[in-house]
């Protein structure tokens, strides 16, 4: 059986298999994306796929933490719209 990568909701500090966050990614060029391949290059912080998470993560400024740095409000549309899908 393999062994399944779990990761912590920076928000709501659950733990939960990898594939159900949303990573955030902090890129060596100061950047910040949202990385649905979970493979890009950079600091990441992982964010539950619930609208009332990210809500909160914008309201409390988890992933500013997070990640060191301000986070434009593009990234939070972003994630949004993901999470409406």
């Amino acid at each position: 059986m393999r062994k399944i990568p779990m990761r912590k909701c920076v928000v709501t500090q659950q733990r939960f298999p990898k594939k159900e966050l949303i990573r955030v990614v902090r890129t060596p060029e100061k950047e910040i994306v949202v990385d649905l391949t979970g493979k890009r290059n950079g600091h990441g912080a992982y964010v539950s796929r619930s609208k009332e998470t990210i809500e909160l993560a914008k309201k409390n400024k988890a992933l500013n933490r997070a990640l060191e740095q301000d986070i434009p409000d593009e990234i939070y549309d972003q994630l949004m719209e993901i999470v409406g899908e």
